[in-house]
């Protein structure tokens, strides 16, 4: 017959290690987990959506020009299909809102290089959530793109 004694103390040293890795594991997981995704932005109130642009090295107006709301929709056409690429890239993606309101605060943009007039940045909310947005230009041939202020 074969007897192995084995001391506490051996047992609560692996013990501990063994969670100390899998706390390590765990704060890893959970970083790049939040490094990965975007934080969910939360915009309640029109001072915060203007710090929030203003964040990103943009001039408002200083109050919402336009304020609409919308369902995004359960079926897309080629135009929401090309918007929500637009969301993809910066971080958003409306497809886990199909068939959810939402709500289009629109700010005037007065510092846009090239353009002083007629560019808008649009804010898309749910909620209170930031779920997409774009900046762009409201003449005829005009344009859009993400909500980061390009150099």
């Amino acid at each position: 017959m074969y007897v192995k004694t084995v001391k506490m103390r051996s047992v609560l040293k692996t013990l501990v290690t063994v969670l100390i890795i899998a706390a390590v594991v765990f704060a890893a997981i959970y970083t790049l987990n939040r490094l990965l995704k975007p934080s969910a932005i939360t915009l309640e109130t029109e001072s915060e959506r203007i710090a929030f642009l203003e964040g990103l090295g943009w001039e408002t107006s200083g109050e919402a020009i336009n304020c609409r709301e919308v369902t995004i929709p359960e079926e897309w056409n080629e135009v929401y299909v090309k918007y929500n690429d637009l969301q993809l890239e910066q971080g958003f993606d409306l497809s886990k809102y199909k068939g959810r309101p939402a709500v289009i605060y629109s700010y005037s943009i007065l510092n846009y290089d090239g353009k002083p007039q007629n560019i808008v940045a649009n804010l898309v909310i749910c909620g209170d959530k930031l779920i997409g947005g774009d900046v762009s230009c409201t003449e005829l041939g005009g344009f859009m793109q993400g909500l980061a202020k390009t150099k």
